[in-house]
């Protein structure tokens, strides 16, 4: 399944285009924020559509150009994929909902966008071609996102963002005009849109601005404020970090910029540092799952399909461990068991997502499994096939890793990291000893919601599953 474009036509006060929109309105644009727009098309004239960044992910603001499908000048229907866009966690087709010929491509190949900006410019038909490439043309032409980040220590370019943020809206009636994720965000701190005065083009109404009015201190505006209020205290931050920093510069070093993924990485794991964690460690004996492994192995069923079944089952018993705390306020018992996975693909780390784990025999769990590792690999992973976990597993047991710790992932509650299961000495209650495989377990979790008494618990049972493992394939 792949993603749709964003795309709408400019309208003239002639046209009814939506209930929404004022006739006095001439561009219209989904998610469109002017403060990280690296690019401006002007105002489009009827038949032509700009192509606009999707938000492929809940966690996306920006977008990568894989390669266009599609060329200049080349016929367009209506369900046909154009664009390849890299999203924080995988690369995805992206379709139009439009006939018509691809007039321009604003932002190239290997270039980065905001979500929202627009990449390219739909013509209805050959008369609008010109049109459209002039208008591509008189916008300055594609700049690279990445060249962004670095007038953040020059004052001087700094002032060119301001007077775009402070102009006013568009002359005419105002009528109220704002995202839809701007309106869920009104509705969610009961903020009235006809006191708030929009910050997006010709007078919409973005999710900065609800925040703003809801007393809300955005993490995106912050950052991007910063320069702009004190260029010169933002140049001084990186002198000021690497006055503590005693690191020197390696000669003939390369500086290697992160990928789209792995900035959604490191951007999760920066937010976690915010959750108070603890973490509960339990040897588990690994010898029946180890036979049963050997038996179903030629089946098909996997050590990780094993792992998971077994924690679905010991998270149905124990709800706590499966519920999540994003707020602070308030936590959620979550209806599904959906156990994610932490894979290493090329340049990042994803986390398929199996969900109903617990519901799922262990057969159909290891075919799922083998489907979204595929998927995960090829980089074609749908959003809600790994940004629907409910606990996450990480296992680096098969490198022969004994013990280590996980980073809880934003909006869980637990996480559980497997090591290696490896020949133990251990002694019996007549002081006998033995030799037996066992392996560590140790779990993160959010101390907000559960508490040292529910993890133990929860390994008790996990344990026991493991031990005792013909449940897992009933």
């Amino acid at each position: 399944m792949s993603a749709s474009l964003l795309l709408q036509a400019t309208i003239t006060p002639s046209i009814s285009f939506s209930s929404s929109v004022s006739n006095s309105v001439k561009l219209s644009r989904v998610g469109f924020n002017p403060t990280r727009n690296a690019r401006r098309v002007g105002p489009i004239q009827a038949k032509i559509r700009e192509i606009f960044m999707p938000a492929l992910s809940s966690t996306m603001t920006e977008g990568k150009i894989v390669s266009w499908i599609k060329s200049e000048g080349d016929l367009l229907s209506k369900g046909e994929s154009v664009v390849v866009v890299e999203s924080d966690k995988a690369d995805m087709d992206v379709e139009t909902f439009y006939d018509g010929i691809l007039a321009a491509i604003v932002v190239g190949e290997g270039e980065t966008a905001p979500v929202g900006a627009p990449i390219g410019l739909l013509a209805e038909s050959e008369a609008e071609i010109e049109e459209a490439k002039a208008k591509a043309k008189n916008s300055g032409g594609p700049a690279k996102i990445s060249e962004v980040p670095a007038t953040k220590s020059e004052p001087a370019p700094v002032s060119a963002p301001v007077a775009e943020v402070s102009a006013p809206p568009a002359d005419g009636p105002r009528k109220i005009v704002l995202t839809p994720f701007a309106k869920k965000l009104a509705k969610q701190h009961k903020v009235d849109v006809n006191s708030v005065v929009g910050s997006g083009p010709f007078g919409r109404i973005t999710p900065g601005d609800i925040e703003a009015a809801a007393g809300i201190v955005s993490k995106s505006v912050s950052v991007a404020a910063a320069p702009v209020a004190s260029p010169v205290a933002a140049a001084a931050e990186p002198v000021k970090a690497a006055g503590k920093s005693s690191f020197a510069e390696i000669p003939g070093s390369t500086v290697v910029p992160f990928t789209t993924m792995q900035a959604a990485v490191s951007k999760n794991m920066v937010e976690s540092l915010n959750v108070p964690t603890f973490r509960v460690g339990y040897p588990v004996s690994t010898d029946a799952l180890d036979a049963l492994y050997e038996k179903v192995k030629p089946k098909g069923v996997t050590m990780t399909a094993l792992l998971a079944k077994a924690a679905a089952m010991a998270l149905a018993q124990h709800p706590v461990v499966n519920s999540s705390c994003k707020d602070g306020k308030t936590f959620t018992y979550n209806s599904s068991i959906n156990i994610a996975v932490a894979v290493a693909i090329n340049g990042g780390l994803i986390t398929p997502v199996l969900p109903d784990a617990d519901k799922l025999d262990l057969y159909l769990l290891s075919q799922k499994w083998k489907e979204l590792v595929e998927k995960a690999r090829a980089k074609t992973l749908q959003p809600h096939e790994y940004n629907s976990g409910t606990f996450t597993l990480s296992n680096l047991g098969m490198f022969g890793v004994d013990r280590f710790d996980a980073i809880l992932p934003p909006g869980q509650g637990a996480i559980m990291a497997v090591g290696a299961s490896k020949p133990t000495v251990v002694a019996d209650k007549d002081g006998f000893f033995s030799v037996k495989n066992k392996m560590l377990v140790n779990v993160t979790a959010d101390h907000r919601v559960i508490y040292g008494a529910d993890l133990a618990a929860f390994l008790q049972t996990f344990a026991k599953i493991i031990e005792n493992p013909d449940s897992l394939t009933l």
